[in-house]
């Protein structure tokens, strides 16, 4: 699947920003494929370039059209977002849905104006319409944001690499080892404290402090400043 046959349509925007905020949101998920449809700003402009931040180079590549029907000359599959329910007889497909599309076709995702979203006439040219779950109540999402949900959909189920969260390096995770000596500092502490006072309890308490201690994932630097705050306990004031 490739990344390249994804379209992003913005029909009639109205701000700046949220052009740029657009073309930033495609690149964060690896899509370039930018068109906009009679857009209302200048195009391209300062403030379109400046909040993009790094995704000029997808302005810059742009594709303009007077209307609709000339954007969807290389498109296979046409599915546009909206909040609002249709009177007509098109297919829904659902975020969770897109599985189901081809992505190995030219698949476009078209939005619609700030003010206005899209009309039935807009619609009309669409294989599916998709609506982001969202509050019923106030379905109304900022155009960026919009597009930023569905890329970020899309690119996970085309991705071929998944990108798994990635601890520093300089985190050391503790031993076994080095958890035991200093859960048994602690238990020693403890002991002198006269803590356990109830000798029938003892084992199942040091059996939870245990647990406790294990499932904690701890890192190297962490058991030894939980072995000071032990060592800070027992000081006399």
């Amino acid at each position: 699947m490739n990344f390249n046959n994804i379209s992003f349509i913005l029909h009639k925007p109205q701000l700046s920003e949220n052009i740029g905020l657009c073309a930033r949101g495609m690149k964060n998920f690896g899509f370039k494929n930018l068109s906009l449809i009679e857009p209302k700003p200048i195009f391209p402009n300062d403030k379109i370039k400046a909040t993009s931040v790094g995704a000029k180079d997808i302005i810059e590549k742009a594709n303009i059209y007077p209307n609709l029907e000339k954007s969807l000359n290389k498109t296979d599959i046409l599915i546009a977002t909206s909040a609002r329910f249709r009177n007509k007889n098109i297919k829904h497909i659902s975020l969770l849905e897109l599985k189901k599309i081809d992505f190995s076709k030219k698949i476009s995702f078209l939005f619609g104006s700030e003010a206005s979203g899209l009309t039935n006439n807009e619609v009309s040219y669409a294989d599916y319409t998709l609506q982001i779950p969202s509050n019923a109540k106030f379905r109304s999402l900022n155009l960026s944001h919009s597009l930023v949900i569905v890329a970020q959909t899309v690119s996970n189920l085309i991705s071929k690499e998944k990108f798994d969260f990635q601890k520093s390096k300089k985190i050391q995770k503790a031993t076994k080892k080095e958890i035991s000596a200093m859960l048994k500092f602690c238990l020693t502490n403890l002991e002198n404290k006269n803590f356990f006072k109830q000798k029938v309890k003892k084992p199942i308490m040091l059996e939870n402090l245990r647990s406790i201690f294990y499932k904690m994932e701890l890192s190297q630097k962490e058991t030894r400043i939980l072995s000071s705050v032990f060592a800070g306990l027992i000081k006399k004031p």
